[in-house]
């Protein structure tokens, strides 16, 4: 019989332990540091290295939009279109603008991307048709769709799959084989795209590209800048939206400023639409973020956020801080620490965008 020096109960049979082991010594290869030297070359290589994760890209279509109706609603316009995205698949896409305006009128659009949450789009772009959308919209605060519409911006929104006009589980949606299951589809989503080269990240950010190719053809959509803003996994879409459009030229990343071993091997709180194959061999979140210069970018971190928590998110800032800094760009850089969880504060946010939509 072998003898030990050490208790056997002090070995590992955990397999998640030994990843999260293994993310904590993990050196991203383009992980900014210190030995950066040239910041631009620093940019431009790790940013086709990282879009190179997303995979092989649906093959865009014909749009075919559709106006399926307007409505006015609390102090602006709603309209709806339905398009197509790729071959095989529609969308629905909802566009605010702010009410009044001579004939001609034209406003500068914020796509207003939403989160991880079955109902999609709805209460972020202003739907409080049920209590259900009313507490999610005033409770949680993902509600800037609507709010910026207010403030004098045209703001577009549209669902990602699994979510909202994309659920699998909506009750006419027979063809789901897993229909009537209780499952996260991001993860399932992942399995099919990856063996078929692609990713649902990577297909989603596509969607959101096409969509933005329509909304600009709209005649109160004035040419120019456009932004980007977004919560939580709105943050994640935010982030790659701005990285593979260079259209987009100020981005605003809500409560998604965090470390991958932190709030993703260790908390497990993200799911298969929002990474790519090794991307954490390539860069952490702050990198990413970093990525972004000289374009304009604000980061809003809840004090009290309990899933991307301050004492991770506050040196991810830092360090997208520190990028910006180096870059010669920190006029450009803002973050915001606001008194409160994991939401969207009406603070800055218009003030941000009528200084770099301009």
């Amino acid at each position: 019989m072998t003898t030990h020096s050490e208790p056997l109960g002090n070995r590992n049979l955990s397999p998640n332990a030994w990843l999260l082991h293994r993310a904590r010594k993990n050196a991203p290869k383009f992980h900014f540091g210190p030995e950066t030297t040239d910041v631009e070359a620093w940019r431009d290589e790790a940013l086709a290295a990282v879009l190179a994760t997303l995979g092989e890209e649906p093959p865009a279509c014909e749009p075919n939009p559709v106006l399926l109706g307007e409505i006015e609603l609390d102090g602006f316009i709603q309209q709806r279109w339905m398009m197509d995205v790729e071959e095989g698949l529609s969308t629905i896409v909802a566009v605010n603008r702010p009410l009044g305006g001579d004939d001609g009128a034209a406003w500068p659009p914020i796509l207003c991307w939403h989160g991880h949450d079955m109902q999609g789009k709805e209460p972020v772009m202003g739907n409080r048709s049920t209590p259900q959308l009313r507490s999610y919209a005033d409770d949680e605060g993902f509600y800037y769709g609507a709010a910026m519409a207010r403030a004098g911006f045209v703001t577009v929104g549209v669902d990602w799959m699994g979510h909202g006009d994309f659920d699998e589980q909506r009750k006419w949606r027979i063809s789901s084989p897993q229909k009537g299951v209780d499952m996260d589809w991001c993860d399932t989503y992942y399995l099919n795209a990856t063996i078929l080269g692609m990713t649902p990240l990577g297909i989603n950010v596509a969607h959101g590209k096409r969509v933005l190719d329509f909304v600009t053809t709209l005649p109160y959509v004035a040419a120019g800048p456009i932004g980007v803003m977004g919560a939580s996994g709105g943050g994640t879409m935010s982030l790659w939206s701005a990285l593979a459009d260079p259209r987009i030229v100020a981005t605003e990343i809500i409560c998604y400023s965090d470390t991958f071993p932190d709030f993703g091997f260790r908390d497990s709180n993200y799911c298969g639409s929002q990474i790519t194959p090794g991307l954490f061999a390539l860069a952490d979140v702050s990198d990413l973020q970093g990525l972004l210069f000289p374009r304009a970018l604000m980061i809003d971190i809840g004090f009290f956020d309990d899933c991307f928590m301050l004492e991770s998110a506050g040196p991810c800032a830092d360090r997208v801080e520190e990028i910006y800094l180096r870059a010669g760009a920190s006029d450009k850089f803002r973050r915001q620490i606001f008194a409160g969880g994991h939401i969207w504060r009406d603070e800055q946010s218009a003030d941000f965008f009528r200084e770099h939509l301009r």
